[in-house]
């Protein structure tokens, strides 16, 4: 592996370490900007607390690209307590096996402790989508607080990073590793790396940053994420260039600098892999910008173990194969670079070039 490479799975190491749920972000936040400052890189946030770096390009006529991925995972929030137990209110997609007993739950204290816990059987109706939580060692705790599942933050194991939250800690790192790439020289246009908030309660962040129009308007917004494998987008075979999510369908103009990046990729001798698919198992941060007129496009990782839940109907760590996220990083740097010539890919080219003898032949049958 490059250098460049081990740099990005460091990262993601660093994010993995901070447990996060939507609105209870701030873990992730302060190792990304640690982050950014060891790069020598500033940052500004948002009303709501969104993440937005900007590296300046080469030519003001370039439009920008903004990476985007968000910060948090599902997970439950500590609201109130029954007697000696604790209820916990889901944020986000959690499991349905998340509300039976005994599953290893983990309670984020403010002053930075942690104390174990296991759910303790569903509180209230089912679509209360509240548990009951057993702490280890019964004591008092200010709430409300966030609990996540107890999974490893990070653990590579052969081809395959086991984590807590791949979805969304592999598309913050795979940003930070392109930018740092990028931050060595300049692109030709700008590039915005934004990382987001309480996507899993329903795209929050970056709904409120596209109505605000926080990016400027002509910018090109790709979303990284992880999402569940399907037929067409295996595990190991690349990243997904993501022509749409379950709610719409993205930009081909935005998609053409990966696609532009990807012809660039596969000349290497070794190649290059990629995939390219409409991943419909959920909905992306691309849809929140696109509502608001922003040209989107996406990439994904293919994601095992998807939100914690196992095909058997038990809670398990996320997993996504190394080279899917390495490609990743490499996809969305070189599209980057690319933005610029983005109408000049091959399939572009082979649509605008008629043979003359083909061009002849319908005038000469035409009637």
């Amino acid at each position: 592996m490059s250098i460049h490479d081990n740099k990005a799975l460091d990262f993601l190491a660093r994010l993995g370490a901070q447990p996060s749920v939507a609105y209870y972000e701030g873990g992730v936040a302060q190792a990304i900007t640690a982050i950014l400052a060891e790069m020598g890189l500033d940052y500004s946030k948002d009303s709501y607390g969104n993440i937005i770096v900007r590296l300046r390009g080469r030519h003001a006529d370039v439009p920008p690209l903004a990476l985007v991925a968000h910060m948090d995972h599902p997970g439950f929030e500590a609201v109130g307590t029954q007697g000696d137990l604790i209820i916990g209110e889901a944020l986000g997609g959690v499991p349905a096996a998340s509300f039976s007993e005994g599953v290893p739950l983990t309670l984020l204290l403010a002053d930075g402790r942690r104390l174990s816990a296991l759910s303790a059987g569903r509180h209230g109706e089912e679509s209360d989508r509240r548990v009951l939580i057993k702490l280890e060692e019964a004591q008092p705790v200010e709430l409300p607080c966030p609990v996540v599942f107890d999974l490893t933050d990070f653990r590579l194991e052969g081809d395959l990073i086991h984590m807590r939250a791949a979805d969304d800690l592999a598309g913050c790192a795979a940003i930070l590793g392109a930018i740092a790439s990028l931050a060595e020289t300049p692109p030709p246009g700008d590039v915005f790396a934004v990382f987001t908030r309480a996507e899993e309660v329903g795209l929050v962040g970056a709904r409120l940053m596209a109505e605000a129009g926080s990016l400027p308007p002509e910018t090109l917004v790709l979303s990284a994420e992880s999402s569940r494998t399907l037929p067409g987008a295996e595990m190991g075979a690349g990243p997904v260039i993501r022509v749409g999510d379950a709610g719409s369908t993205f930009s081909a103009e935005a998609e053409a600098a990966l696609i532009r990046a990807r012809e660039i990729l596969g000349s290497r001798p070794e190649g290059f892999k990629v995939q390219r698919q409409l991943m419909s198992g959920g909905v992306c941060e691309a849809s929140a910008f696109a509502i608001y007129g922003y040209r989107t496009t996406g990439i994904a990782f293919p994601l095992g173990n998807y939100h914690n839940g196992t095909p058997d109907g038990g809670i398990q760590a996320e997993y996504i194969h190394r080279d899917d996220f390495i490609g990743g990083v490499e996809l969305m740097a070189e599209a980057a670079r690319q933005v610029n010539d983005r109408d000049n890919t091959a399939f572009r080219k082979r649509l605008q070039q008629v043979a003359p003898e083909m061009r002849q032949r319908l005038q000469d049958t035409a009637e």
